[in-house]
């Protein structure tokens, strides 16, 4: 296994410490295990295409990591009242629509990129969420509600990203 996919198992195997450390309400743990698997996002995908190490495994489970993740801290976010049960309605719908259209479009050969407004969506998402657990911290400090309002960023670049996909896979969809 190359470095990049155990970046991505990495990641997938830091969720469940996450999710204990975050409902013990150990936030500050919570929240540099959450950075920790968020750098690896980044990490895995960069060192994969620098050194040609893309692979099958990292194509599936490194979006799929992603989505655990995230997802995993705002559903505990809901269980604990720090995030409204809408918001995270509509990015599980975002995440369940486009994982099932590029299941479908993988099934007729055609593979659908990334798109940048998906990857901002997933910056501007654990974003939120480390602001969040930590309190808003530091903008705390001037009452300035950073983490609410990357929170709202978030959720209307999982709404904007998720038409985008739609709208691009149109065809596809139309396809009898």
């Amino acid at each position: 296994m190359n470095l990049p996919n155990k970046l991505t198992t990495l990641r997938m195997i830091l969720v469940p410490v996450f999710i204990v450390l975050y409902l013990m309400e150990y936030n500050l743990a919570a929240a540099a295990v959450f950075a920790i698997a968020s750098l690896t996002d980044f990490l895995d995908g960069y060192l994969a295409r620098k050194y040609n190490l893309v692979t099958n495994y990292g194509k599936m489970m490194d979006p799929l990591a992603d989505k655990l993740l995230v997802t995993s801290a705002f559903v505990c976010m809901v269980q604990t009242g720090e995030v409204a049960a809408w918001m995270v309605i509509v990015i599980l719908a975002r995440e369940f629509t486009i994982t099932s259209l590029r299941a479908v479009a993988a099934s007729e050969g055609v593979v659908i990129a990334a798109a940048w407004s998906g990857k901002i969506k997933t910056v501007t998402q654990m974003t939120a969420v480390i602001f969040l657990l930590i309190k808003n911290w530091p903008f705390s400090l001037i009452n300035f509600p950073f983490a609410d309002i990357m929170l709202w960023i978030a959720v209307i670049m999982t709404i904007y990203s998720g038409l985008e996909y739609l709208y691009k896979s149109r065809s596809l969809l139309n396809a009898k």
